[in-house]
């Protein structure tokens, strides 16, 4: 079952193939190698360089007086130490190492580990795989792992959670004979108790002699540990239930297990322990029903993932650095058109490599989906998500994706990245969302980091800036700020709509324009959605470089803010709106920027000059409300206007033309005005 399916071990480099790969895959191959060692060299250097008492927190059971690592006393006597006895027996060999020396030696073994995991995984893609994903594969697993929570918790923790993953997939991958396998196994099962589940998929796929090899493993390092800390083994085993009671606040949000999602739900005592046992026995007899499934359909990979995420989810606790095995499940397809073959591994790897809350944002009603993301992925990839067998018609070919026809541009380098064309069909709902989320908490945190992480850290800076802003206003005789500010706030009803007009129209207008272009106009979706990226991301750039106080914080000028209120500028904080975002982030102002896009867009396609006329109005009142209540400078609208203009050209720049579409709803197989059936370019190469 391990190696029938799978290539050799020089194919995965491409060391056992005639003929050097191609340039540019050889290249791309280069490239990911380097990016890999510069993020290993990122991570360790962050590692190292925390302070002592900082770093390596859950040896600190280990750590003695003089800075010498000891095990004198039990290893659970700091209620920080939660593997198993064996796994303390391991670490005993360290207890002759200094603290700084440890420092160097973890975080450099520990990586070497990371890139062993790496490469093996890549051996295990289920076949078929395209040459270029098999050179390509070894890389992108090593970057994707070193960016990883559990890989950066391992590091900066001080874990051994990454051995039982290794273990398990050198057993089914790298080593010949069913025996070796099981002991493999075995030994990261005395590690970490639930990968002994994965003797129960060695049995059912017809490896007893393997099965039987974990079960005598595990029981024999783990009478081993007995012998040698008969105190310690009796209170993991006995007194605390294989684990299960180690370890402080199981309620806590690191605990990704259904028994921590049961405690943060309100469940305590007999019920909840009911609950988790049941809940913990239908995920068990479902999800190693799927693995062994996949297994026999040749995909092993998928099937050890399978099986990890069952793990996750019925383990006791299962702290972050556990959850390395989420992040195999990438290697299912899942999705019949190419387009939706994206969705899964995405959410995968974004959940495995971001804090939850940049996935989903800080409210009430989406806490109990924040707080138990992991838990729902390893959930959904063990018992729901249908993922394609490899005799199904559209595993090696989805559907594809439609292409507009190429058409001449009026430059003849346009569009200047030729693989990015313009497509036609809807894309996944939910992959869009997702990365909208991601991609504005990623805006939010680029404005927090241009003054230093802190809403008044670039107080100074921005003020300087408003003077020059000022100065320059001033000089070109377009200073009306002050005039305005105060006509709006001696005038009730400009004050109250444009109060109303500046807090309520900035997201609404938006994301409306992107709602009804992605139901009836996809392709227009697309290159508008693309070129309000680009925007987004050049304004991000002005934020960082050129952090500029609004005149409502400049108090000398003597501008009155309409919408929060008089400001205490002997506080850090000052306003209401300053405990939610970044108030130096002015220049450009993307309230205008992302105004304007929506009329320009509303100008370009709505089929009524009424339409355009509304949709050019937006950006005249948003203006008006931003300097009318004191939030911005003339040239920051204008430097928003530069910005959106910019987006629009490089989404030009890089796709071409704006594809025309008829406004009504679009099927994914209908021509758009002016071509016909033949002129979709459809991409047939296998994924």
């Amino acid at each position: 079952m391990a190696n029938v399916e799978h290539r050799g071990p020089g194919d995965v480099l491409g060391a056992g193939q005639t003929g050097g790969p191609g340039t540019r895959t050889g290249a791309a191959r280069v490239v990911l190698w380097l990016v890999a060692a510069v993020l290993a060299i990122r991570q360790m250097a962050v590692v190292l360089r925390t302070p002592e008492g900082d770093r390596l927190t859950d040896l600190e059971t280990w750590i003695g007086p003089e800075g010498v690592l000891h095990v004198n006393g039990s290893l659970y006597d700091a209620d920080k130490f939660t593997g198993t006895p064996f796994a303390g027996l391991v670490l005993k060999p360290l207890t002759r190492a200094g603290e700084q020396a440890l420092g160097w030696m973890w975080t450099f073994g520990t990586l070497g580990l990371v890139v062993v995991l790496g490469v093996v995984a890549a051996r295990a893609l289920p076949q078929p795989v395209t040459r270029r994903t098999s050179l390509l594969a070894a890389p992108v697993a090593v970057s994707l792992l070193i960016l990883s929570l559990p890989v950066r918790n391992t590091l900066y923790l001080g874990q051994t959670s990454i051995l039982p993953v290794l273990l398990v997939l050198l057993g089914l991958f790298a080593v010949r004979g069913q025996r070796t396998c099981g002991v493999l196994i075995g030994i990261g099962a005395a590690l970490q108790p639930t990968v002994l589940l994965f003797a129960a998929l060695l049995w059912f796929t017809g490896r007893k002699r393997a099965a039987a090899a974990t079960g005598g493993a595990f029981a024999a390092c783990t009478a081993l540990a007995w012998a040698a800390m008969p105190s310690d083994s009796t209170t993991y085993w006995i007194h605390h239930l294989a684990g299960a009671g180690l370890g402080a606040d199981p309620d806590a949000n690191a605990n990704q297990s259904l028994h921590g999602m049961l405690l943060r739900a309100g469940l305590e005592g007999p019920l909840e322990i009911g609950v988790f046992l049941a809940l913990s026995a239908a995920v068990v007899a479902l999800g190693l029903r799927r693995a062994v499934r996949y297994a026999q359909d040749g995909q092993l990979l998928l099937a050890v993932a399978i099986t990890g995420c069952v793990a996750v989810a019925v383990s006791p606790t299962t702290w972050q650095h556990q959850l390395l095995w989420v992040l195999f499940a990438v290697v299912g397809r899942a999705g019949k058109r190419r387009s939706d073959r994206y969705m899964w591994p995405v959410a995968v790897v974004l959940v495995s490599t971001l804090p939850a809350k940049m996935m989903l944002p800080n409210m009430p009603v989406t806490e109990p989906i924040r707080d138990n993301i992991v838990l729902i992925a390893a959930l959904a990839a063990a018992t729901v998500v249908p993922f394609l067998s490899r005799q199904h018609p559209q595993y090696r070919s989805p559907i594809p994706t439609e292409y507009a026809e190429p058409v001449p541009a009026r430059w003849s380098r346009v569009p200047l990245v030729p693989f990015w064309r313009r497509v036609l069909a809807r894309p996944n709902l939910l992959l869009e969302l997702l990365l909208i989320r991601v991609g504005y908490s990623a805006y939010q945190q680029v404005r927090l980091a241009a003054t230093g992480g802190t809403i008044s850290g670039g107080r100074a800076d921005a003020e300087r800036h408003g003077e020059q802003v000022h100065a320059i206003e001033q000089f070109l005789h377009i200073d009306i700020e002050h005039w305005f500010n105060h006509l709006t706030a001696r005038t009730g009803w400009m004050q109250d709509f444009f109060n109303f007009y500046y807090t309520s129209f900035h997201f609404l207008v938006p994301l409306t324009v992107l709602g009804v272009l992605y139901v009836r106009r996809p392709a227009d979706y697309r290159w508008a959605r693309s070129a309000l990226g680009f925007a987004t991301v050049l304004a991000l750039i002005g934020f960082w470089a050129y952090p500029l106080a609004p005149p409502r914080l400049m108090p000398e000028l003597g501008f009155i803010d309409t919408v929060h209120g008089v400001q205490d500028f002997t506080q850090p904080d000052y306003g209401t709106l300053t405990q939610l975002t970044n108030q130096y982030a002015a220049m450009p102002s993307l309230h205008f920027g992302w105004s304007l896009w929506c009329g320009l867009v509303i100008a370009v396609i709505a089929p009524r000059w009424w339409m355009k006329a509304l949709g050019l109005l937006h950006p005249f009142f948003t203006v008006s409300a931003i300097v009318g209540t004191g939030n911005h400078w003339v040239l920051d609208a204008v430097g928003g206007a530069a910005v959106v203009g910019a987006g629009f050209g490089l989404t030009y720049l890089l796709s071409g033309p704006r594809v025309r579409q008829p406004l009504k709803a679009a099927t994914g197989a209908e021509p758009v005005i002016g071509t016909s059936k033949a002129d979709f370019v459809k991409d047939h190469s296998p994924s």
